[in-house]
């Protein structure tokens, strides 16, 4: 599955921020828990604009990381509903740019916007590609037994289930122990 490598991007970083949770972490705690996790978290992806590194805006993308788990679960109809509350409560207006070393891609709040809700709105630009494409089957959450990571499915055949290599490896590993059992 191809998309704009610019909802790639912001799909692949709703996949690390929403697998900080604890339910879905690989540590099973907290992995946004402090204000130096969410920088180290953004070092990874190229977010640009204000950055506060405070409690306030770290409560705000918790906030944020909750929102698009649940947005991720939805159907393709009731994401529609979701992502335009998204786009219409950050008064989102596409344009545009190009900078540093990225090529033209679209941003719908200004820099100086307050870092979840670009972090929303920028999900949500990324969502309206999902639906438009009729893809919503490429977000899933993981199918091993004991997580609830997301899983974006850029495959060619759409068949991936786990959200790491471990949580397959894991559930493999049950499923030969069980076929050796019945043996």
């Amino acid at each position: 599955m191809r998309f704009a490598p610019d909802t790639e991007e912001s799909l692949v970083f709703v996949v690390a921020l929403c697998n900080t949770d604890p339910s879905a972490s690989r540590s099973g705690t907290d992995e946004l828990a402090t204000i130096e996790q969410l920088k180290a978290l953004l070092d990874g992806y190229p977010f640009t604009g204000r950055i506060d590194h405070d409690e306030a805006e770290l409560r705000d993308v918790h906030r944020t990381r909750a929102l698009l788990r649940q947005v991720w679960t939805l159907d393709r109809d009731d994401a529609v509903g979701a992502v335009n509350k998204m786009l219409r409560d950050a008064n989102a207006l596409p344009y545009l740019v190009r900078h540093d070393d990225l090529d033209w891609h679209i941003h719908a709040t200004e820099p100086g916007s307050p870092l979840a809700e670009r972090i929303r709105v920028e999900a949500a630009l990324a969502l309206i590609d999902v639906i438009r494409m009729n893809e919503m089957d490429r977000l899933r959450i993981c199918e091993a037994d004991d997580c609830e990571g997301l899983v974006l499915d850029l495959s060619r055949n759409g068949l991936k289930r786990f959200c790491t290599v471990r949580c397959g490896n894991r559930m493999n590993m049950i499923a030969f122990r069980e076929r050796r059992a019945d043996r």
